[in-house]
């Protein structure tokens, strides 16, 4: 292939214009490996085969353009959403970028959920948390592309409401677009390549084409940057223990007021005020929960962070910003989450009422919702 074909080319794992100038910019691929096909850079090469990937920071105005540009088409938006962290992998203001277009919302990673969950009801939650952001949907569809649970019902619906159209599919990082979009391009296209997954922020860099058999296009675009959720915040040596990828095993705990319990060194919840009562935690298996009295509890941080209680390592913690506390009222009779945005949240299990100091790196999202489970 010459230079001259090259400068046409996009990777196909994250659709980055591809070059052999320069090792340390984007969408680079060596001379060598201009004959494989399909053509993917060294970053993407790197991911699928080792795991790693070189950071890097898209402009969110970008992303803005990008979806903006939505609204001038006639298309069918497909939004993928993390159930895992459904209120900071929802893209806010979605309506105002995708105009008139149809919104499908497929919410992935329903496997993460402990065994036994009614789905109409969890159905019924995401209806009701859509239309309170403001969201319209024309159809939304519960799933895990990694498991492959619900995915026939995906592909119905993108049959059912695409009609004569390009499909645009939307996201924050990490949420599964491209594993979902592969299984769609393995199970309904003869296209060989397969896009980049990964479980590194940003790892689609720019609009990936993928030609349907009717001469209509899935465009994937680059997942949105939500600085809010933990997940891009901690360093790439704790996503792992963040980032659930079996089902949550929910732990209880029993507390008396003026107790607190720590999530590694990554959050703290404190039952300030309140009778005694029951929570669970919907956290990944992989992060140690660590119950103490309230008096003890800033010594202990002081004592142990990045050591009993981990991750992150006590290196780790000083990439990432210090604790803010947030105040969080429980009215009595609500049947309230305290959401983490990233971590997981809290189920509140009892109704007479409480006062809770919940502490995260500043810039996380903590917040109440109606409860989830």
């Amino acid at each position: 292939m010459t230079n001259e074909q090259l400068e046409l080319g996009a990777c196909a794992g994250c659709g980055i214009k591809l070059q052999t100038d320069s090792a340390d910019k984007l969408g680079y691929i060596p001379q060598s490996a201009l004959e494989r096909e399909p053509l993917i850079c060294q970053r993407c090469f790197r991911i699928k085969n080792y795991n790693e990937a070189a950071s890097v920071a898209i402009d969110q105005d970008d992303f803005l353009r990008l979806l903006g540009g939505i609204a001038a088409t006639d298309s069918l938006v497909v939004h993928i959403v993390d159930l895992f962290d459904f209120e900071g992998s929802l893209i806010s203001g979605l309506q105002r970028f995708v105009g008139n277009n149809p919104v499908l919302l497929v919410v992935n990673k329903v496997d993460l959920l402990p065994k036994g969950i009614n789905m109409n009801r969890l159905l019924n939650w995401v209806q009701r948390q859509a239309k309170a952001q403001g969201l319209r949907t024309v159809d939304i569809v519960l799933c895990s592309a990694k498991r492959s649970i619900g995915f026939e019902r995906v592909v119905e619906a993108l049959a059912e409401h695409r009609g004569d159209r390009d499909v645009y599919v939307v996201g924050a990082t990490n949420v599964g677009k491209s594993t979902l979009i592969n299984r769609i391009i393995r199970d309904y296209s003869d296209l060989e390549r397969e896009l980049t997954t990964s479980r590194y922020p940003g790892t689609t860099l720019d609009a990936v084409h993928i030609p349907l058999d009717d001469g209509h296009d899935i465009i994937d675009t680059p997942g949105i940057v939500y600085n809010h959720r933990l997940t891009e915040v901690v360093p790439r040596g704790v996503l792992q223990a963040l980032l659930p990828d079996k089902p949550i095993k929910q732990v209880v705990y029993q507390l008396n007021e003026q107790q607190t319990l720590f999530i590694g060194s990554l959050a703290r919840f404190d039952f300030a005020q309140g009778p005694r009562q029951s929570f669970t935690l919907y956290t990944s298996n992989a992060l140690p929960i660590h119950r103490t009295k309230l008096e003890r509890a800033d010594q202990l941080f002081a004592d142990h962070r990045g050591e009993m209680l981990a991750p992150p390592t006590r290196e780790q913690l000083e990439e990432i910003p210090a604790w803010t506390r947030h105040r969080l009222t429980i009215k009595r009779g609500s049947d309230m989450d305290v959401v983490i945005s990233g971590l997981g949240w809290i189920r509140i299990n009892d109704t007479s009422g409480a006062i809770l100091d919940v502490y995260a790196p500043k810039g996380i999202r903590v917040m109440l919702r109606e409860a989830l489970i």
